[in-house]
């Protein structure tokens, strides 16, 4: 479990911050399912035509990148696809860049 949280948080360099997220999980007992939405998410084939509705992406630092061509296989109408270099795996790290990139993608859809 520390690997995966390890993983999830990327380089987070404090040890309260992976040992206390591992804690929670193992505690509350939800580590299988958070496991396996992803091993679902991961392993799932788009359901029929792609969505049409405007959508935005966002990625940051030590997260999974997303690619265009992956998310144009269940999106056609993506309007922004961010990436930014500080944060981790939670968008709330860097609520600036998070609250810039999501003004930016209303902008473009008003």
């Amino acid at each position: 479990m520390l690997a995966w949280i390890c993983q999830l948080l990327g380089g987070v360099p404090d040890p309260d911050v992976i040992l206390t997220n591992a804690t929670i999980y193992w505690l509350t007992n939800t580590a299988a399912s958070s496991a396996r939405f992803c091993y679902e998410n991961h392993h799932a084939e788009p359901d029929g035509e792609p969505t049409a509705f405007p959508l935005g992406l966002a990625s940051f630092a030590h997260d999974f990148r997303p690619l265009r061509r992956f998310a144009e296989r269940g999106h056609k109408n993506i309007v922004s696809l961010g990436e930014c270099d500080p944060g981790s795996h939670w968008a709330p790290d860097a609520t600036d860049l998070l609250g810039e990139d999501l003004r930016s993608f209303f902008r473009r859809v008003r």
